[in-house]
């Protein structure tokens, strides 16, 4: 894995949903599932099931912004001419970056991993932020598992290396750098909060990085 191109899906996709199948390669004729087919570890896939694949694993951020420009897939209507331009909108910083905070905000249920607050605004909208552990100027992915939910303070306290997080997910503090009224804001019990998907937890090369390189501890 390149890890500073990953991007993880919005949405997860299965290979099929009812009768219809998002691989045509993957349905029998009599509509069974190929599974020679779906054993494979490498699979071409048609240029228009592709497109399809990317739509739907996207979904929550391409109708979050392109409602007008992108419908969502429905196997009942036929395949529109394959222009790539959701694979033009992946390599895109906006994009990346949008997908990054949908996908980080919801794996920690929009609350402080380090604060254990969750604040939303007027609008329903949530007031924590996504952050990378190994920053993108340092080429970290836009991986969930690269990422933290964290209020604004705290995330910027987290950019200087003023707080960082051990292998055990316990929180770090940088001697002599942090007031007083600053470490009450941190979780009493000096652990992070988690996801509820283990799959999820911050990635512990991460965390290294983050250790040796930003942490001022």
């Amino acid at each position: 894995m390149n890890r500073a191109t990953y991007l993880d899906f919005d949405a997860a996709v299965p290979f099929y949903e009812g009768d219809e199948y998002y691989e045509s390669a993957l349905k029998k004729d009599d509509g069974s599932t190929n599974k020679g087919a779906f054993g494979r570890a490498v699979r071409l896939i048609p240029d228009g099931e592709f497109d399809r694949i990317l739509k739907s694993g996207f979904a929550p951020i391409l109708g979050e912004k392109l409602t007008s420009e992108v419908t969502p897939p429905g196997f009942s209507e036929p395949l529109a001419p394959f222009e790539r331009p959701v694979v033009e909108m992946m390599g895109s910083r906006p994009f990346r970056d949008r997908s990054f905070v949908h996908n980080v905000r919801a794996a920690y249920s929009n609350r402080c991993a380090i604060t254990g607050l969750r604040l939303i605004n007027g609008e329903g909208r949530p007031e924590v932020q996504a952050a990378h552990i190994q920053p993108v100027a340092s080429k970290g992915p836009d991986s969930i598992r690269n990422g933290l939910a964290l209020s604004g303070t705290v995330h910027w306290m987290f950019d200087r290396g003023l707080i960082s997080i051990g292998d055990d997910y316990k929180i770090l503090v940088a001697e002599n750098h942090v007031p007083e009224d600053a470490v009450r804001l941190l979780n009493k019990n000096g652990v992070i909060h988690l996801p509820k998907d283990q799959t999820l937890y911050p990635n512990a090369y991460y965390l290294k990085f983050h250790r040796d390189q930003v942490f001022k501890g």
